[in-house]
């Protein structure tokens, strides 16, 4: 079997803070991360007059539009107790586009645990497992110095970080919405800050497991 090139191990190395981010945010894609967000300490509630079981149920509707394969009719159909549709318009058009955005970071995320599932693998069968942690590990510690600095920003303007974040993702002003929309009462500038910094936290574990583990195991392999 081929050695493996010193690049793929470069790309080993490169690639581990795009996978263990993205592991972090599947992580919360979850109706468990939801439970947990609206139940944090001084959460919002909402002035508008939704329930946390409300929320929760609108929420988790939301969230599994997010992850199937249907159109937008799966929530554009929906409509509240009050007969008013759960969306308007903008916010429908706002939502296919995270969903666009989710689908895409969720192929990413399958290919990188492909990736690292082949590498691992092939440098085991060529006897080239310390080179193979020893990139994990590299990964691991530059992982953790961007995490470090994400942080930071969630610390010292959440806002600035938040309004970055969809200039780059979201087509102009189409992010927007008023505080009375669905939107912003299900999803408030709060479970936003909260969900930056559980998943900074996570994939701040992740790094340290993987640069410390990886140097440990890099040690034991020949």
């Amino acid at each position: 079997m081929k050695r493996l090139s010193p690049w793929v191990f470069g790309f080993t190395s490169l690639l581990l803070p795009l996978f263990l981010i993205t592991t972090a945010i599947r992580a919360l894609l979850t109706p468990i991360y939801l439970q947990i967000a609206y139940r944090l300490p001084a959460f919002p509630p909402d002035p508008f007059g939704f329930t946390t079981e409300e929320r929760l149920y609108w929420a988790n509707y939301s969230l599994t539009y997010l992850l199937n394969r249907a159109d937008i009719s799966f929530l554009a159909d929906q409509t509240l107790p009050n007969g008013q549709p759960l969306y308007n318009s903008r916010e429908l058009r706002h939502m296919v586009d995270v969903k666009n955005l989710v689908q895409l970071m969720l192929r990413v995320w399958i290919g990188l645990v492909v990736f690292y599932l082949v590498v691992s693998i092939w440098a085991w069968r060529t006897g080239q497992g310390k080179a193979f942690w020893r990139s994990v590990s590299r990964g691991g510690w530059l992982t953790l110095g961007l995490i470090i600095l994400i942080l930071i920003g969630v610390a010292v303007s959440f806002t600035w970080l938040f309004t970055a974040f969809h200039r780059l993702f979201f087509e102009g002003d189409t992010w927007l919405f008023y505080y009375s929309d669905t939107l912003i009462r299900l999803f408030p500038l709060r479970f936003w800050q909260d969900a930056f910094t559980v998943m900074g936290l996570l994939t701040l574990v992740l790094a340290l497991a993987t640069a410390l583990g990886g140097q440990k195991l890099a040690s034991k392999s020949a």
